[in-house]
């Protein structure tokens, strides 16, 4: 059983980096598979080049090397096996006994956007396209943070149910005694407290401008 994050933005942000080492903790290293990450140059000779104009892509793709296997093409294009696509518009809930059924687990890697712009239809349609076998489930009709659903399909698959998990659908991170930053995405809450990757939320609060 392996987890993809299927990369959707044109660059690797910081923001995604952080939520993508909050995966590998969830998951393991071992079953993270990272794919369509892009560049200029193949994936062989990133290491070498620029990366978002301020850091060198060696500190960003060494880094995601650290947290699971990269694959510059689409899952699409790799001929990996059956996977589900885990998508908020799909007709079926995730449960347990899919872990019986898909070798892959494939999630869109966005940051989001209010309201959603349904990206992951984009790896839908690539898979369509390729004649893929693969289907669909959700993990309930709210947006989510990649590395929350990432969370929450990890619980299922070991045995819990979508009704076990309570969940809050937005979040406020105060900054300072005058600012706050309200992020419009589902999250788990287990035992009262927020399952956040704590250097996700120092990430917000040192950020100079959204």
């Amino acid at each position: 059983m392996k987890f993809v994050i299927e990369h959707l933005d044109n660059e690797l942000y910081e923001w995604c980096l952080i939520e993508y080492k909050h995966i590998s903790e969830i998951v393991d290293k071992n079953n993270l598979i990272f794919t369509n990450i892009k560049n200029n140059n193949d994936i062989k000779t990133l290491e070498n080049q620029r990366f978002s104009g301020h850091q060198k892509s060696k500190g960003f793709f060494s880094e995601l090397k650290m947290y699971g296997d990269i694959f510059e093409k689409s899952f699409s294009e790799l001929n990996l096996g059956n996977a589900c696509v885990l998508s908020q518009y799909a007709d079926k809930t995730l449960a347990s006994e899919d872990k019986n059924k898909f070798e892959y687990f494939l999630f869109g890697g966005i940051l989001g956007d209010n309201p959603a712009k349904r990206r992951t239809n984009e790896v839908i349609n690539k898979l369509k396209k390729s004649n893929v076998k693969f289907e669909e489930r959700n993990l309930g009709d709210k947006q989510m943070s990649t590395d929350a659903a990432v969370y929450v399909a990890k619980n299922i698959l070991d045995g819990r149910k979508l009704n076990d998990f309570k969940f809050v659908d937005e979040i406020e991170i105060e900054i300072n005694e005058n600012e706050s930053v309200t992020l419009p995405f589902r999250y788990v809450v287990e035992g009262n407290k927020l399952v956040i990757n704590k250097k996700l939320v120092d990430y917000i609060r040192n950020k100079k401008e959204f």
